[in-house]
């Protein structure tokens, strides 16, 4: 069986080093040596002031959401994994849709002013399969309306844009590090920021409001992550490059492969993007099309993603404000096709030669 995706694991022995420190140390969690020997190497490679290793992105974007002070109205995107809405409705936020790009598949300045009241706290968007949203327009038009930027950059560890990591944008950015992305802790994610206040909240927020050993700053929950996550992190720092590489010769072979098919692709943002391959989605003209095309591919033991589907505006607990949208129609139409380091290249040749039997 060939599924969208199969996490990286390093060789055993590796992680096995790492877990005899352990052992040694009898230190588990609460801020080990490894956990601060990961914060400092991806802070490094980043090129960010602060980040906070957590244990998973859904924490990173309530911890995320709760240090920036948001509440009432914030807009997001309908086209998003569902933790990026449901943190939102979880921190008692009412989330906004800004409609998306049909071609970038992410939200714009402009979609994002169509929609901002006097109600509007912040701005909550998503760098969707690792591709940027305009972060230049979109910070501009938060400073001259006063508003908080988060992004859920789930998928964009390792992107870059102009020259720098993408992470740097905004006011925090959260991250992933679920055994599907391609870095990964097993469980785990994190949060960057640049500022020194909100990471300051950040820091007693993630450790139950801890400010000290014996003293309280505010409330907190439980978000740190343990030596064994860290430990896997540091496994896989190294092979980032050729983790990366192997995905774009995969990626690069699908759209060989692929051509003269009529379906669309992902456009990267316009600008100086250096793109991660975090994920290979294509969109089909219709849904029926799609379906007949995943039918095809189950029945041959392929088994790719509906990812994101549904469109989040369609969530029975929030209330759609935007009809005959992008994102729905897109989100019917959007499949996302096997890719991991390991897939052998007669896997994908067999995949797209599937796929052209269906549609062609």
């Amino acid at each position: 069986m060939i599924n969208v995706t199969k996490s990286f694991l390093p060789d055993f022995e590796e992680y096995v080093k790492y877990l005899e420190g352990i052992w040694e140390r009898g230190h588990l969690t609460n801020h080990g040596p490894l956990v601060l020997e990961l914060e400092s190497q991806i802070r490094e490679f980043l090129g960010v002031k602060h980040f906070f290793f957590v244990n998973n992105g859904t924490i990173a974007l309530q911890i995320a959401i709760k240090a920036s002070g948001l509440k009432g109205d914030v807009i997001t995107t309908p086209f998003s994994y569902v933790a990026t809405t449901s943190c939102l409705v979880w921190e008692n936020c009412n989330p906004i849709f800004a409609d998306i790009d049909p071609y970038t598949l992410t939200v714009t300045a402009n979609t994002i002013e169509q929609v901002i009241t006097p109600q509007t706290t912040g701005i909550l968007v998503t760098h969707v399969y690792g591709n940027p949203c305009a972060v230049e327009e979109i910070e501009a038009l938060a400073k001259r309306k006063g508003l908080k930027v988060i992004y859920d950059a789930a998928h964009a560890f390792g992107v870059e844009y102009n020259n720098k990591s993408v992470l740097n944008f905004g006011d925090i950015s959260t991250l992933s590090f679920h055994a599907t992305k391609l870095f990964h802790t097993i469980e785990g994610g994190g949060i960057v920021t640049n500022d020194d206040e909100l990471a300051h909240k950040i820091s007693y927020m993630r450790n139950f409001g801890h400010n000290g050993p014996e003293a309280f700053h505010g409330v907190g929950v439980n978000g740190k992550s343990s030596e064994f996550q860290a430990a896997m992190g540091l496994c896989l720092m190294p092979k980032l490059d050729g983790i990366i590489e192997k995905r774009k010769s995969l990626s690069d072979l699908y759209s060989s492969s692929l051509m003269g098919i009529p379906i669309q692709h992902l456009q990267i943002q316009p600008g100086t993007t250096k793109y991660n391959y975090a994920y290979y989605p294509i969109v089909f003209k219709t849904e029926a099309e799609l379906l007949k095309v995943i039918k095809a591919l189950n029945e041959n033991q392929i088994m790719p993603r509906r990812y994101f589907y549904p469109s989040l505006n369609s969530l029975d607990y929030v209330t759609n404000n935007l009809e005959n949208d992008y994102a729905t129609d897109v989100s019917k139409r959007v499949l996302c096709l096997p890719l991991y380091p390991d897939l052998a290249k007669e896997q994908v040749r067999f995949i797209t030669d599937c796929i052209r039997s269906q549609i062609c």
